[in-house]
């Protein structure tokens, strides 16, 4: 009997190891092939979203390419817009650059202060350990334009594949379908249906939450009079990208230069409250209206995802994080095998009494 043990036991410890190094191996040539998948993980994403507009434009017998064009035309639009309104503020918050210099070297000379008399640290010492090599001129340019040529570079590559995937959506499934057993067939047209949509509901949904984010922001940040309200709207809510840890640290942001630019008190209370009543509003009502019940990942494993997102593919792989995981773990719940992957990260009973609290919402206005 006790044999029989120690042989099972040896048996889960092997297996237990086995699927560790597994996944070591996914991981590690998920990093080391970040220049090739990371586009195509991007453009498939993205590509969800234009597929019922395909579809559409199939039904009016207009030619593949035509609707794969005019989607990336969307998206080019988008991504200016996007862009336009975002340099506009930042060239308006830049006019208050050195103020903002100005008030945060009183700042820190009021700290040195406060460290030399409570903590006994002279101010020589003090600032030989602040002390860093500050870059020139010259060398943060040279920065910001190899930062400028990687990020074009990969949004052409990443427009193409969202063309050629569009173009190519028929072929792809029926070669994933092809994959599986006839007998599977059905089951597998239902997984990859169920796929897109969750990363069609979560884009769809994320900008829409966006959206919201920015007109409560604008409108709160307005009503207590911060100064560039407008920029920190935006910026609160594009940083809704980042769950959880985006709007913290849009929100700390915009009350450090509330308080640089000589913010009182009760201003940088309001700045704390407005983000308090953003976020249940955000948390209770907006994401289960508009993200709906397919997206559904529990917070520990939300917090995993974006950690190993930022760990493998850096900045995109924060973006890509929560609809992969969301699609992985459709797929978990179709294999037997794999159904407890999909139980753990799947949502927890909090989650299911917000969604119950918005539905009351929902139907209240009904």
């Amino acid at each position: 009997m006790k044999s029989m043990q120690a042989i099972l036991l040896r048996t889960n410890f092997n297996t237990i190891i086995k699927t560790l190094l597994l996944l070591f191996l996914i991981f590690w040539g998920l990093y080391f092939s970040k220049a090739f998948l990371m586009p195509i993980a991007m453009g498939g994403v993205i590509a969800t979203l234009f597929l019922p507009f395909c579809k559409w434009m199939d039904a009016k017998k207009l030619p593949k390419s035509i609707a794969a064009l005019i989607s990336i035309f969307i998206i080019m639009v988008f991504i200016s817009g996007i862009g336009s309104l975002f340099g506009w503020q930042i060239s308006e918050f830049a006019n208050d650059f050195t103020l903002i210099k100005q008030k945060a070297i009183e700042k820190s000379v009021y700290f040195q202060q406060y460290i030399l008399t409570h903590l006994g640290i002279a101010m020589e010492k003090q600032s030989e350990i602040l002390k860093t090599e500050q870059p020139s001129l010259s060398s943060v340019t040279q920065m910001a334009l190899e930062l400028l040529k990687y990020v074009f570079a990969n949004l052409i590559l990443v427009l193409a594949y969202v063309f050629l995937i569009l173009y190519y959506r028929h072929h792809i499934k029926q070669f994933i379908i092809k994959l599986t057993p006839a007998d599977q067939h059905k089951e597998m047209e239902k997984v990859i249906f169920s796929t897109t949509r969750v990363a069609q509901q979560y884009l769809l949904g994320l900008a829409k939450i966006i959206v919201c984010l920015w007109l409560m922001y604008g409108i709160g940040f307005g009503i207590l009079g911060v100064h560039n309200f407008i920029f920190f709207a935006i910026l609160c809510g594009l940083l809704e990208i980042i769950p959880f840890i985006g709007n913290i640290a849009g929100t700390t942001l915009t009350v450090l230069v509330a308080a640089m630019h000589g913010a009182g008190v009760p201003l940088l209370v309001g700045i704390k409250a407005i983000y308090g009543i953003v976020q249940f509003i955000q948390g209770w009502v907006l994401e289960p209206l508009i993200l709906g019940p397919q997206v559904k990942i529990n917070p520990m494993f939300t917090i995993v995802a974006l950690v190993l997102g930022q760990l493998v593919w850096g900045i995109p792989g924060i973006i890509l994080a929560i609809p992969i995981t969301a699609m992985l773990k459709i797929v978990f719940d179709h294999i037997e095998t794999l159904k407890p992957y999909g139980f753990l990260i799947g949502e927890i009973e909090t989650q299911k009494v917000k969604r119950n609290f918005s539905k009351h919402i929902k139907n209240w206005f009904k």
